[in-house]
């Protein structure tokens, strides 16, 4: 039996964690000079609403080594153990889970999903379906490692705001694009974030999207089976938006697709109106 874990950026939806047995293990968001772990201390409307007051971008950490060795000796009875984790481009916390391994000793597999939210979703679905099939441990791992390669990944950057707390970018070329309607659109390479665009206006930025994915998609077999996801940060109806225009371009059908809510991590530094979209 194989016993998948992950963390809590991979924002899967609360029944997606329950059905396949999926245990999480949080990060850390500080706030407001208070500390809560994402997902467990801090529903996501809470955590929206304090980072819309606060002054300050609020921080997050990764879990910690001693926060995974707990997870790995409690579950090392029930079967062999996966830990697919947040890009280590991004974070520190794959680093934790493999430091974790070596002090615990236990016999997990800790996996690079060189992604966030959603996009390391679907690589935590993937491996519970495979799972569920009885595939092995190394089987899953090799899949997911061809998989991960595949997987295209959108950021789009709504408001540059957190991007200027978080002191990544000056408050004059904030201020310049929020002027000009600028909206920032991203993808993954290999775990890391890169622009791709910078767009004049939402309207522009959501055609851009459709644009580059057809690009992608031309040509892909295996669409019938592919599953796509949005996660955003307060903007359903941008999420629903796109959700409707894939099925109808691509003729995929709604169980392929998962919509949720940023968690904390993410949302920290997407900002308000941000989504990122993986296929």
């Amino acid at each position: 039996m194989i016993k998948i874990i992950t963390d809590s950026a991979a924002d899967l939806p609360a029944e997606i964690v329950e059905k396949y047995d999926i245990t999480v293990v949080p990060l850390t968001v500080h706030i407001d000079g208070k500390e809560y772990a994402d997902g467990v201390d801090i529903s996501t409307e809470e955590f929206y609403e304090k980072m819309a007051r606060a002054k300050e971008l609020p921080k997050t950490s990764q879990p910690s080594v001693a926060s995974f060795i707990k997870v790995f000796k409690e579950l090392e009875s029930k079967g062999e153990l996966l830990c697919i984790n947040l890009s280590s481009k991004l974070s520190g916390t794959y680093q934790a889970a493999c430091l974790a391994k070596k002090i615990s000793g236990v016999n997990v597999a800790v996996f690079d999903s060189w992604a966030a939210t959603l996009g390391q979703g679907l690589q935590v679905i993937k491996a519970a379906l495979l799972a569920e099939k009885g595939m092995s441990r190394d089987h899953i791992i090799q899949t997911l490692t061809e998989y991960k390669k595949e997987l295209t990944h959108y950021v789009l950057l709504d408001t540059l705001e957190n991007v200027v707390k978080g002191g990544r970018l000056s408050k004059f070329q904030g201020s310049l694009a929020k002027l000009l309607n600028i909206k920032v659109l991203l993808t993954g390479v290999e775990g890391a974030l890169v622009i791709l665009d910078k767009i004049h206006g939402r309207k522009k930025a959501l055609q851009r999207i459709m644009v580059r994915a057809t690009e992608k998609l031309r040509g892909a077999k295996d669409i019938p089976t592919r599953l796509f996801s949005i996660s955003h940060f307060n903007n359903r109806k941008d999420a629903e938006m796109l959700k409707s225009q894939f099925i109808k371009n691509f003729n995929i059908k709604d169980e392929q697709f998962i919509i949720n809510e940023m968690g904390a991590t993410i949302a920290t530094y997407a900002g308000e109106g941000g989504m990122v979209i993986s296929f």
